[in-house]
């Protein structure tokens, strides 16, 4: 009953959409970025690459909320406050750090040895990583995925001083919205925290069987 109060009376299933719109988003933004620059800081050995890993670490020091105010100044003069699509860059600005050292963490795993393989076999850099690196990467993929989808689905900090209208709120926004001066309207606010929940857990689930780290094993012959 408090779930149909909830998608009938207010704007839930709107809210929902938001939030999956700014997630899936920052997940597929932040896994085609991050995958080729934890490539780089993987197989890279320069000086330059060291300098930008450490410009990384640095980066992700920094707590959010000490650039939420000078961001919120400079998307206000660009039309991007009370917008999914501003939420969406500093989500992905926010993620894009350690999704990236998740990636390269990964990539370390893997033995050069299979790409020297493949260009021997007329392989082009770009090809081998793509069709021997990111192929037995999968289950660095998927946790640089859910950890992009978990920030960004759960996130309240941002999502307050960016969004406005209760027409562009996402789920933990509106959640807020129950909350009231004298009162807090419990019985919704539990059924859509039981519908925030149910995303993040049914792709778990559907995902967990692909997280196993013994696909290259076999790869190198008389290893």
């Amino acid at each position: 009953e408090n779930l149909g109060n909830v998608f009938s009376k207010t704007l839930a299933a709107t809210w929902l959409k938001n939030s999956l719109v700014t997630t899936l988003s920052t997940v597929v933004v932040s896994v085609a970025v991050a995958a080729p620059a934890g490539y780089v800081l993987s197989r890279g050995r320069s000086k330059a690459v060291s300098g930008y890993s450490l410009l990384l670490f640095v980066m992700q020091s920094l707590p959010i909320i000490t650039s939420v105010v000078p961001l919120f100044i400079l998307f206000a003069g660009m039309g991007l406050v009370d917008n999914l699509l501003g939420l969406t860059i500093i989500y992905v600005g926010s993620t894009m750090t350690v999704a990236t050292w998740m990636m390269a963490a990964y990539f370390d795993s893997i033995p050069i040895s299979l790409e020297e393989a493949s260009w021997i076999d007329g392989c082009s850099v770009f090809g081998s990583f793509t069709k021997v690196v990111l192929r037995n990467s999968l289950p660095g993929v998927l946790s640089t995925a859910i950890f992009a989808f978990l920030l960004a689905w759960n996130d309240y900090l941002v999502a307050i001083v960016f969004l406005r209208s209760n027409e562009i709120f996402t789920l933990p926004m509106g959640v807020q919205s129950f909350f009231q001066q004298n009162a807090t309207d419990w019985p919704s606010v539990m059924a859509l925290a039981v519908v925030m929940m149910l995303p993040p857990v049914i792709v778990f689930a559907a995902l967990n069987k692909y997280f196993s780290v013994g696909g290259i094993g076999g790869s190198l012959a008389g290893r």
